[in-house]
């Protein structure tokens, strides 16, 4: 063998080795190096390296990973109600490629994970008082559907020397289902009930279970003789009822609970920490965090522990209204002094054994200053601290100015969906009612019946049969369903696959 063929051997040998070293060096960057990322509020997934940093502090805006030389940026888009379209952003957003300082490496369209990508990749001279300047980009912008475009830009301090340096992450990116996302309920993961109390919630809140009804009647469950006649012109049996408390109750109502569970009724227990009879105490969540409610609280626990029944819990409803003393609103416009008072009271159950109770937690559907440091999600304790989410939207009318006529679908068609991208846990309607004051109580009432079928996670639906009345006692706001016969033919023709 002469010399020319070793050294052509050893050539193709050297080439072989690199091949296969550069190979597992990549393989082992590709899986090992990398950890998937999952956004559940908005509702995709993508990988990154585990060396990398995530801010979410404006999670609602975009979500960044980043390290000291490369920065992910990714931004979910909907243009529904409005006249943008993914189409059009994707043009306008990148009209800066035709100024002469951005030199663009690739412009391309194609298909990742079976979704119509727009690719763009380019580059821009170093600017000399910025330290650490990364010039070096890359988007990718993913067409969901008509309205919705998800983008992913990525920027580097150094070159991309290879396709891989950002397919990676590119082409590991999926839109997740919003459907198939919430498999299965966790609430009760590792909640320690009684055996009624578990047996309740799996034949009311369990995943495969229909919508069933309840309702708000002031006398009940104190007397029942009310609701037993409405019931008769409904031909309905409302299984579940509403009972609001304050720290101006004397203690845990125990004949009333009492009086609906030997009725076959559950109830949703409202505590409110506030004083009712025009005696708010706007320092009360400071007091209860002070350990001036420990008495009541201790007492009202043992109360409950003592009943030994399910009862569904609901503490400081509709907290992101301003309507509320505790509202963060009246307490340094800090959400975390909300949760700490959650958390405070659910531990005083848990110190007391109560093992017969299901936490609700419950904002409004509108948020009252409606200020990001008000939104409900900044109210919410923690999945270990809530069993069941409920979901409160009215229909006020137009009685006092400014307010709207809301149809059901315009209530909650955007509340569910905001909420089932951030709560893995089963849904109760806990309170909601139309007025008659703006429009057709009878069409809203046909239109909410038609629909509330298509929000599966909503397993019990509460109508609250109440009039909110103004500052000289005329009625504002009618909410009744027995306002006229009109209304009720109209719930029960509602009803009825519902008996």
């Amino acid at each position: 063998m002469n010399i020319r063929k070793i050294l052509i051997i050893l050539f193709l040998f050297t080439i072989s080795v690199l091949t296969i070293f550069n190979f597992a060096r990549y393989k082992n960057y590709a899986d090992d190096e990398y950890i998937d990322y999952v956004d559940s509020n908005n509702l995709y997934t993508l990988k990154y390296s585990k060396n990398m940093h995530i801010d979410k502090s404006l999670k609602n805006i975009r979500t960044v990973i980043y390290d000291k030389n490369t920065k992910i940026e990714i931004y979910h888009d909907d243009f529904k109600n409005s006249i943008n379209s993914p189409t059009a952003y994707i043009n306008y957003s990148n009209k800066f490629a035709n100024n002469k300082n951005h030199i663009i490496e690739l412009d391309k369209n194609l298909k990742i994970n079976n979704i119509k990508v727009h690719l763009l990749k380019w580059r821009r001279e170093k600017l000399s008082k910025l330290k650490n300047d990364k010039n070096y980009y890359v988007s990718a912008e993913f067409i969901k559907n008509e309205n919705e475009v998800y983008t992913i830009i990525i920027k580097s301090s150094k070159p991309f020397e290879h396709p891989r340096d950002y397919m990676k992450i590119i082409s590991s990116f999926k839109i997740l289902d919003g459907s198939s996302h919430l498999k299965t309920f966790e609430a009760l993961k590792n909640r320690n009930l009684n055996e009624e109390t578990m047996l309740f919630y799996e034949k009311y809140f369990s995943e495969n279970k229909e919508l069933k009804w309840g309702i708000f009647e002031k006398n009940a469950p104190k007397s029942l003789d009310f609701l037993n006649s409405l019931e008769k012109k409904l031909d309905y049996n409302f299984k579940f009822l509403v009972s609001y408390q304050s720290f101006s109750s004397k203690s845990f109502p125990m004949d009333e609970i009492l009086n609906a569970y030997n009725d076959d009724r559950y109830v949703l227990l409202t505590l409110q920490t506030m004083y009712l009879d025009k005696q708010d105490n706007p320092s009360a969540m400071y007091d209860i965090l002070n350990g001036k409610y420990d008495d009541f609280l201790n007492d009202y626990a043992k109360k409950i522990k003592k009943f030994n029944h399910p009862i569904m819990f609901r503490l400081n409803n509709e907290m992101n209204g301003d309507w509320c003393t505790y509202s963060s609103y009246y307490y340094s416009k800090d959400t975390d002094i909300f949760k700490e008072v959650y958390k405070y009271v659910y531990k005083i159950f848990e110190f007391n054994e109560v093992d017969n109770v299901l936490w609700v937690w419950n904002p409004h559907d509108v948020s009252f200053p409606d200020f990001k440091w008000n939104n409900c999600l900044n109210y919410y304790p923690g999945d270990e601290y809530v069993d069941i989410i409920g979901l409160t939207g009215y229909n006020a009318g137009t009685y006092y100015e400014g307010e709207k006529w809301r149809n059901f679908n315009e209530i909650y068609i955007p509340l569910y969906n905001e909420y089932i991208k951030n709560f893995n846990k089963p849904f109760m309607i806990t309170e909601f009612g139309c007025n008659s004051v703006g429009g057709d109580k009878v069409k809203w009432m046909d239109e909410m019946f038609r629909n509330i079928k298509y929000f599966k996670n909503i397993k019990v639906a509460i109508w609250w049969n109440g009039i909110d009345w103004d500052s000289n006692m005329n009625p504002a706001r009618v909410y009744r369903l027995d306002e006229n016969e009109d209304t009720i033919n109209a719930f029960k023709e509602g009803l009825k696959k519902y008996r």
